[in-house]
């Protein structure tokens, strides 16, 4: 999603007590940012943070690391944590925001981090053959999560485009992983325990899309 500069984002995110603008520095570290043995999840591609900001607030026994490429897209993460936090009368004190390249995550997380499960919701599907490579689901990226994700670890993935899911199935199956869960229609045969709508989840079901999702497990073999 394209999204205007804001030149309020910069300097609002360096300000924010739940932003780390050099997350290299955290690898291998997350649980003692943390301070505490919860389970940490991860969402890939973050965006305008309505998903992150509610189910970080609704679970305040698993930290979240929330991760985008775009200032504007994560100042918005910021206020929009900073609103549902205060609507809830706590403090976002479970979860953090960071600006990074996500096809370099291993920069910045590794197999002591532990992290238990991803969340990918609605990412760019990169429909011509040559930029498929770039896809958040593609083989060469799993096996980068396999790196840090704990054993028996989970992927919750969710789209609009018939492609990109059909081709993820693929993805997983040879990169290891185990495929627990699907569904072509998420919102007549739910797979998930909730279901929080993201902002794009609600405008495809609007135009009649059907919403896929998975749910995936790493194997204890890299196959």
């Amino acid at each position: 999603m394209r999204i205007r500069y804001k030149k309020w984002a910069r300097p609002e995110l360096e300000a924010s007590p739940f932003y780390i603008d050099n997350p290299e520095e955290m690898k291998g570290k997350w649980k003692e940012y943390f301070g505490n043995n919860h389970p940490i999840y991860l969402e890939l591609g973050c965006g305008k943070g309505q998903f992150i900001s509610e189910l970080a607030s609704e679970n305040l026994d698993i930290n979240y690391i929330a991760i985008d490429l775009v200032d504007a897209m994560l100042g918005l993460a910021k206020r929009n944590v900073e609103a549902k936090y205060k609507e809830k009368n706590i403090e976002p004190k479970n979860i953090v925001l960071t600006r990074f390249d996500i096809e370099r995550i291993l920069l910045i997380l590794e197999e002591q981090d532990q992290i238990e499960r991803i969340y990918i919701n609605f990412c760019n599907p990169w429909p011509k053959g040559k930029h498929r490579k770039k896809r958040l689901t593609h083989t060469r990226q799993l096996e980068k999560y396999r790196v840090f994700l704990k054993e028996n670890g989970e992927i919750y993935f969710k789209t609009d485009d018939d492609d990109l899911f059909h081709s993820s199935l693929l993805y997983l199956e040879e990169a290891g992983f185990e495929v627990l869960k699907k569904t072509y229609d998420l919102h007549t045969e739910p797979i998930f325990e909730k279901n929080i709508e993201t902002e794009h989840e609600k405008m495809f079901s609007e135009q009649g899309i059907k919403i896929k999702a998975l749910i995936a497990r790493k194997n204890g073999k890299n196959t």
